[in-house]
């Protein structure tokens, strides 16, 4: 579920039979405005790498996608905008864009963007959207998906404070992944009037900038905020990092907020963590490292969930690695090292653990598991007491087999086929599924089991089991 949107558009990309352009120096053309109004449904377009000053247009063709070739293709707007809008004007629908950078938009009423949406479904991986009034700015589409990964925002907005760096209307969902987010102009760095929001594993800093909140979501809704890295700046032009519903719960219910394991420093004097529309349904705040000086909540939730945080009022308390270059993994003395509380439920299609975390910049890599998840973004990994050895299982080895439907244990040459080994299976929620002593060629039924990542256990170590993956 978490990936239906993506790859259903890729479907739709790959399996209309469109035509391929070709666009650069080289080429018959020589910009991407020479072949916007020419293309049709389905086509491919692939930019040569370079820059391209000053060329602006509009896309309204179904289902393309449009890619930078050998390198990143870089717009570079100088202070234009196609229609007074923006650098690409995208009023087709199911479009797929990598690998452009978009840079310098500016237009006469202060809201230029790089991506000006019109149509609907947008992905957007490994691209970069640098100096304009808005990065992205997504009109309503109460139909559309927007999915935006691997790519930076940093220093949008035009000033006054109606600008951002990502600005999305009403639309049906927004998913931001593994996305360095950063400095926006005096705006915020995310705001999204999306009925869903899923912001999982990004780097959302205002460093030493002046932007105002790091995620607004204005008009409630459904969100997922786990896994991030979110920072605030002294400079900050709002103390509030994370709001929520107050221009007016327009959105369907239920309001509900998860913000879960993430990783929150204010260098704010007095911030404020969440600001939010009172009588919001639920706020569920859980397994976060969150320092700085910090009010934790302005307004009053229905139901309010908050439990195995690691809260400290001196960010050296946390210790971090070099928090002045915003690297906020931990150190191995860290208290949030093997401290979370385990979470059952899930909320749009992800569970409550993070499978994942952020790799500066704009990147992500699967997350260590041990069985007891760090609080926080980053998962410290090092050896912990579940698994006393430290070392991966070399003499216990198991593997899922679906044709018996279960986990198959075999002894290395090492151990006497008749020995018996006392195992735990971990589900990656924390959920102890099987304890026990089991023996060489035995097999654990997995019948009725959700597929996931688990954790086997034993005196002579670890290993990571995939089950229906």
């Amino acid at each position: 579920m978490k990936f239906l949107f993506a790859l259903l558009l890729m479907c739709f990309v790959i399996g209309v039979d469109g035509k391929t352009w070709n666009v650069g120096p080289q080429w018959d053309h020589k910009a991407p405005s020479a072949v916007a109004s020419l293309v049709g449904t389905g086509d491919t377009v692939w930019i040569e790498a370079g820059i391209y000053p000053g060329d602006v247009c509009k896309w309204t063709a179904d289902k393309l996608y449009i890619a930078g070739k050998g390198g990143r293709a870089v717009l570079d707007a100088q202070r234009m905008g196609y229609g007074g809008k923006a650098i690409w004007v995208i009023a087709g629908s199911e479009t797929l864009i990598e690998n452009i950078d978009f840079l310098h938009c500016e237009v006469v009423d202060r809201n230029g963007a790089g991506i000006r949406l019109e149509g609907k479904h947008l992905t957007l991986r490994y691209c970069s959207f640098v100096e304009n009034q808005n990065g992205i700015l997504a009109g309503d589409n109460p139909l559309s998906d927007i999915l935006i990964e691997h790519c930076e925002f940093a220093a949008n907005g035009s000033g006054n404070g109606f600008t951002h760096n990502i600005y999305i209307n009403r639309v049906r969902t927004l998913t931001l992944r593994y996305n360095y987010i950063h400095h926006a102009y005096y705006g915020h760095e995310v705001k999204s009037r999306a009925q869903q929001n899923v912001i999982l594993y990004n780097r959302i800093t205002s460093e030493d900038g002046d932007a105002s909140y790091e995620i607004d979501l204005p008009n409630g809704g459904q969100a997922l905020v786990m896994g991030n890295v979110i920072q605030q700046s002294k400079f900050s032009d709002n103390n509030t990092i994370i709001a929520y519903g107050l221009e007016g719960m327009s959105n369907s219910g239920p309001h509900k907020l998860c913000f879960l394991f993430n990783t929150v420093v204010s260098n704010e004097d007095k911030g404020v963590l969440f600001n939010v529309q009172s009588k919001m349904d639920t706020l569920m705040f859980a397994n976060n490292i969150v320092a700085g000086n910090l009010t934790l909540l302005n307004g009053i939730p229905n139901a309010y969930y908050q439990q195995g945080n690691c809260i400290r009022l001196q960010s050296s308390d946390v210790r971090f690695v070099d928090e002045s270059r915003y690297d906020f993994h931990l150190e191995a003395n860290s208290p949030a090292i093997d401290s979370s509380t385990q979470l059952d439920g899930s909320l749009l299609g992800y569970e409550f653990v993070p499978a994942r975390e952020y790799v500066h910049p704009a990147g992500g890599k699967e997350r260590f598991f041990d069985g007891r998840p760090d609080r926080g973004a980053f998962e410290k990994q090092q050896v912990t007491a579940v698994h006393s050895t430290g070392k991966a299982n070399r003499l216990v080895l198991a593997h899922w087999d679906p044709e018996v439907s279960g986990i198959v244990l075999a002894w290395s040459g090492q151990l006497s086929p008749d020995a018996g080994i006392f195992i735990r299976l971990i589900h990656i929620s924390g959920t102890l599924v099987f304890e026990g002593k089991v023996r060489d060629g035995d097999v654990l039924s997995t019948k009725g089991w959700a597929s996931g990542h688990f954790l086997l256990v034993s005196e002579f170590g670890y290993q990571h089991i995939a089950v229906g993956r």
